[in-house]
């Protein structure tokens, strides 16, 4: 049997993979496992705006409240927003109903200890094993007073974070113009109170949500309508978040996208200034581009590599008390604010960074130099996907391309987590040297192991 959780929790098409039957499973397996044995834990449940969301919501509370948990129904909230409400409201648990930057028929179930971290696979498996029918819930048929409530807190879990978030700024943002865009999930709401709240002049794109317009062609996966938009209203930036609003990418005033990797120069540039870069490091994945490495190396920054995954990007943080480390993709972490990735935590200490030093954001992303990167993906057979570095003359041709770049380039060879394929990602500042190069170890890959 394939593992129900992933990298980022329970996710799959709602009502068909990932059932109402399914969520109710889940709520009654993460009570019992994240109650610690407490009669009565408290267990904070949020989504974001996809039509299913409501359903799943109520299935994953039927579950807990069956076993004798109350609830603290959060209402749309972004996925960091459980991760400070956990440890805000002194709950034992936190549940988000989100798949991300997925399409909206995807829904996602993932759950945080009463610390705000996600769960460790060893305590994820043990809720599955529950779920599946796999381990027996021990003590469950319970009935009358014993059976959990519905708890209301006395200010909307929405307002408590967005008070949060507000005061990590650290700045004010006083005469700048920003457009932000929410993807109409869960950030539609809030992020303009948020900015708007520090002084900024918002202009506000993507956050009327239907159910069904989720990350549809906009946020931090589609930053085209942002582009557009920053440069029409010739404003000093633009912010576009995911789904669940865990996400970054930024764009300069003149309509050009910022990664993750670069804000995550910028922001560390800053730390390190302020003196609190701990260990002159920040945490990144094996994704992160070239020019990357060379301009912390140029700041006198080190960098710790991890698997791909946010949740690696964390582990390795929480055991070399790394203050900051995240994705390309825009997932940054600051643990200092947050134990999870934070879009609109980064969004600030970007902004932070732009007012500080009193220079416009091109100005600042333009101190790293992006190298070009090409990705090829070879097919295989799927039990062949690790085998790679097995193979002699595959394993001579990636020495070889790396000998051709003599330091000016990298070669990345990746196993698809969820295909038959092995991703053949080549960086380097010659384009097409790059392509042939990935071509050609693809083509290899192919013929020596599908």
């Amino acid at each position: 049997m394939a593992r129900l959780f992933g990298t980022d929790g329970v996710r799959g098409v709602a009502n068909t993979e990932l059932t109402p039957e399914l969520a109710m499973a889940l709520g009654k397996a993460g009570a019992c496992v994240l109650a610690e044995s407490k009669k009565r834990p408290l267990i904070l449940i949020a989504k974001d705006t996809r039509i299913s969301g409501d359903m799943l919501e109520d299935a994953l509370t039927a579950g807990i409240l069956s076993m004798g948990g109350d609830v603290i129904k959060a209402g749309v909230l972004p996925t960091p927003g459980v991760a400070y409400l956990v440890r805000e409201l002194h709950a034992d648990a936190g549940v988000v109903i989100s798949a991300s930057h997925n399409p909206y028929e995807y829904n996602g179930i993932k759950f945080f200890n009463s610390e705000g971290f996600k769960l460790d696979d060893a305590i994820e498996d043990e809720i599955e094993a529950i779920a599946t029918g796999r381990k027996e819930i021990p003590e469950h048929c319970l009935s009358g007073a014993e059976l959990g409530r519905i708890v209301m807190t006395e200010k909307p879990a929405a307002a408590l974070y967005e008070e949060f978030v507000r005061s990590t700024a650290g700045v004010r943002l006083d005469g700048m113009k920003i457009v932000i865009d929410c993807a109409n999930g869960a950030a539609s709401a809030l992020a303009k109170n948020v900015f708007s709240g520090l002084g900024a002049d918002v202009t506000v794109i993507c956050s009327d949500p239907d159910g069904i317009n989720i990350n549809d062609g906009c946020g931090s996966t589609h930053p085209e309508k942002l582009c557009e938009r920053v440069r029409q209203e010739k404003a000093d930036l633009g912010l576009a978040f995911d789904g669940d609003a865990d996400r970054l990418i930024a764009v300069d005033e003149t309509g050009t996208p910022v990664d993750g990797d670069r804000v995550i120069s910028i922001c560390a540039k800053l730390l390190k200034e302020e003196g609190c870069l701990k260990n002159d490091t920040v945490t990144v994945t094996v994704m992160s581009n070239l020019g990357f490495h060379k301009r912390a190396e140029e700041l006198g920054i080190k960098v710790d590599v991890t698997a791909v995954g946010d949740r690696y990007v964390l582990e390795s943080m929480r055991k070399t008390g790394c203050v900051i480390g995240g994705e390309q993709s825009g997932h940054i972490i600051f643990l200092q604010h947050s134990t999870t990735g934070d879009g609109m935590i980064a969004a600030l200490q970007l902004l932070r960074a732009c007012v500080s030093s009193g220079r416009t954001l091109s100005a600042l992303a333009g101190e790293m130099t992006i190298y070009p990167q090409v990705l090829i993906n070879a097919k295989v057979k799927t039990e062949n996907k690790r085998r790679y570095l097995e193979d002699e003359a595959v394993r001579s041709a990636i020495e070889a391309a790396e000998k051709k770049m003599a330091g000016d380039g990298r070669v990345l060879i990746r196993p698809s987590g969820t295909e038959p394929l092995v991703r053949v990602m080549l960086e380097g500042s010659d384009t097409e040297k790059i392509r042939q190069l990935a071509e050609e170890i693809a083509a290899l890959i192919e013929a020596r192991l599908s």
